[in-house]
């Protein structure tokens, strides 16, 4: 696992992944801007090393902006890893023998490697400013869009442990600057965050001790937007992304925070103290709606490294950094997707579609309605259930494939048949089509191949297929033909 931000840095760097910036930017609009025109064409990490106004300071940014930068700061070949070893850990049959029990116990002592450890010293223990040194301003903060209602942090997960059972939840939410010891978190209706303050609210918790992360191992860092089901403990799901346990340090308020940390905000959350937050530009390409209210988070105590680096990242139409961070999303937690629906073959959560706008899935189909039931599974699950349009097509179509899917749905969907709509359900909080927030619609298509059962009665038409020795003819003296095309048509379709 890699120990910090500045180990993961230094690895960009050695891969020709990284960039350092040495022109003076401001932390207000302009090193956004840079950002932006980065990440939209895929470039690389942002290492910015004068940041005006704040002298001493660097700024990193984009570091999770492609696939191949998140498996570099996972230490993995394949994403899928590991969501792979959840699922190993879970689906284990019951131990009936010796040699079963003791791979059980092999399990258990796995497990154990990835709990978070505490350690007795931080590395941002170097200064400390409390009483009037207080100011998060100090940090150089972003201020991504005109028109955002003040300056955000904008990676800097908060760390909030549970107030009935101790588990700890670590959520990505933007922070808003309202005062040199005041942020407001945007924890929206549907994420971890809000059940922390619904839990405080129902038990008269008036107090939720709370740190606020700059930095730190990049596993950590990115367990702020992965969707682990509750109430499992993110600190430990840190450990598992990474795999081995975190480095914790416990603050005088009790958090544990990662000992690599560049920053840490100390404080509490107030879940009876809510503030205006917004407007600001989120990924949906639009400023938020009317503004609304959210806890304030006080800030008590601020920790910094020696030479601290600060991590932001900026939002808006895609593409941007979260394009990367969601793909990730989506391949790590496929094998726990297959472990709940067997009949799962991939999913595809394009960046263009938002994420929670629209998902595709691939399904090895075994009877009528199995699209539907398949549509109806997923919005229940976690962060799926916010997704807007599911689109299931067969377990041969490549669902990374556009053309492909758009075959699919044009081919096999009959409107009145095929098309599920469900009104006045929840909906992503910033999806700006709807009128409520947090309260819309959703779309499902079946886009499969129908069953007699589903298509009166009459057995699916016949796919056309070339002969296949044609088709080893034709390969095996395409090059003697010098057609200088960059594709050509196979049994399985069109290859690039």
């Amino acid at each position: 696992m890699l120990r910090d931000v500045r180990e993961f840095i230094n690895l960009l760097e050695e891969k020709g992944l990284l960039k350092r910036v040495n022109v003076e930017l401001s932390p207000i609009l302009e090193i956004p801007e840079v950002l932006r025109r980065v990440a939209g064409c895929g470039g690389p990490a942002l290492l910015f090393e004068r940041v005006k106004g704040y002298p001493g300071w660097r700024v990193a940014a984009n570091l999770f902006g492609t696939l191949e930068r998140v498996r570099l700061a996972l230490g993995v070949e394949r994403l899928e890893e590991v969501g792979e070893r959840v699922a190993r850990l879970m689906a284990r049959p019951s131990p009936t023998s010796l040699a079963d029990k003791l791979r059980g116990l092999k399990d258990i002592v796995s497990l154990s490697s990835y709990m978070p450890k505490t350690v007795r010293r931080a590395e941002f223990e170097y200064e400390v400013w409390e009483g009037e040194k207080v100011d998060v301003l100090r940090l150089p903060v972003f201020k991504c869009w005109p028109r955002d209602g003040g300056r955000y942090l904008t990676f800097a997960p908060i760390y909030v442990p549970d107030p009935v059972n101790r588990v700890m939840n670590i959520g990505l939410y933007r922070l808003m600057v309202r005062g040199p010891r005041l942020l407001v978190v945007h924890w929206q209706l549907h994420k971890r965050g809000q059940h922390v303050q619904w839990a405080a609210l129902e038990r008269g918790v008036d107090r939720l001790p709370a740190a606020v992360v700059v930095g730190g191992p990049p596993a950590a860092m990115l367990v702020g937007v992965m969707p682990v089901p509750y109430p499992i403990d993110k600190l430990l799901f840190a450990g598992i992304l990474g795999g081995k346990g975190i480095e914790v340090y416990k603050l005088p308020n009790g958090v544990l925070v990662p000992s690599t940390a560049e920053v840490v905000l100390e404080g509490y959350v107030d879940p009876n103290s809510l503030f205006e937050e917004g407007p600001f530009g989120d990924h949906y390409g639009y400023y938020d709606k009317p503004t609304r209210l959210f806890p304030g988070f006080y800030v008590e105590r601020i920790w910094v490294r020696k030479d601290p680096i600060y991590v932001g990242t900026c939002v808006g139409k895609p593409l941007t950094e979260d394009a990367g961070i969601g793909k990730a999303v989506e391949r790590i937690f496929l094998p726990l997707l297959k472990l709940l629906l067997p009949e799962i073959v991939d999913i595809n959560l394009p960046a263009y579609g938002l994420f929670h706008g629209i998902a595709i899935v691939s399904i090895r189909k075994r009877y009528p309605g199995h699209a539907k039931k398949v549509m109806m599974a997923l919005w229940g699950l976690s962060q799926l259930s916010l997704t807007k349009i599911i689109v299931v097509v067969d377990h041969d179509v490549n669902v990374h494939d556009i053309g492909q899917v758009m075959w699919a749905i044009a081919a096999h969907v009959d409107p009145q048949r095929d098309v599920v709509i469900v009104p006045n359900t929840h909906a992503d909080e910033l999806d700006p089509s709807t009128p409520i927030p947090g309260y819309g619609s959703k779309l499902g298509i079946d886009a499969t191949r129908k069953l007699p059962e589903e298509y009166g009665g009459r057995e699916w038409p016949e796919e056309v297929k070339q002969d296949p020795n044609v088709v080893e003819k034709i390969d095996r003296i395409w090059h003697l033909l010098d057609l200088n095309t960059s594709c050509h048509a196979t049994a399985g379709g069109v290859e690039p």
